[in-house]
């Protein structure tokens, strides 16, 4: 179990939480959490990549010149590899890149993902009552309150989805907001600094308990 400060909208210090995840065992840890990211990549590829071969490009029916006498390499077909407008060899055909991975190893991978961040961790109240209206400059003037640097990539993770905060989020770029239930290995690992309100941490204990 680790504590941590909750903070305010003005950034005082109001209180403690704790979070107690389970996590992987050391030795192991890097090794699921590795899996978890490769599977969530894979899964997120269309695979539509597409590339026709010589037997699907159209033309080069007519052998462009004769066999022998001409001087020139032999050809059978202007849609030849070697040629210009040819087809391609071994190019990407779509296909399915997804990766399986049971259930209980990817809340495993999430939990330990999440605790490993824990040091760049800041835990805030519920804040989106300070919101009355969708205002950039007063969001960016809290982050800078709860301590983190505007340079930084930021993941935001609250519990519902208020329209004054997605609103003053949007137009920044380092910025990035999600629902606790949609909490990830790729965006925890991705940023600098997390910023997590205190029912959202409770509710990742919660939903990621076990």
């Amino acid at each position: 179990m680790v504590e941590c400060v909750v903070r305010d909208w003005q950034g005082q210090e109001v209180g403690t939480a704790s979070v107690a995840l389970k996590v992987a065992k050391e030795e192991t840890a890097s090794h699921i959490v590795h899996r978890a990211l490769v599977r969530q990549v894979n899964n997120g590829r269309q695979g539509t990549a597409a590339a026709k071969t010589r037997a699907e490009v159209r033309g080069g029916g007519r052998k462009p010149w004769r066999q022998k006498g001409t001087g020139r390499a032999r050809a059978g077909s202007s849609r030849s590899p070697l040629w210009r407008g040819g087809g391609v060899i071994f190019g990407p055909k779509p296909r399915d890149y997804s990766t399986k991975m049971n259930r209980k190893e990817r809340r495993l991978a999430l939990r330990t993902a999440f605790q490993s961040r824990i040091d760049d961790l800041v835990v805030v109240e519920e804040f989106t009552d300070q919101l009355s209206r969708p205002k950039t400059r007063e969001l960016v003037d809290a982050i800078a309150r709860w301590g983190i640097d505007p340079n930084e990539k930021v993941l935001m993770v609250v519990l519902d989805r208020q329209d004054n905060l997605y609103l003053s989020a949007r137009n920044l770029v380092n910025l990035k907001v999600i629902l606790a239930t949609n909490l990830n290995v790729y965006d925890l690992l991705a940023a600098d600094r997390l910023v997590v309100t205190s029912a959202a941490l409770q509710t990742i204990q919660e939903v990621y308990s076990d």
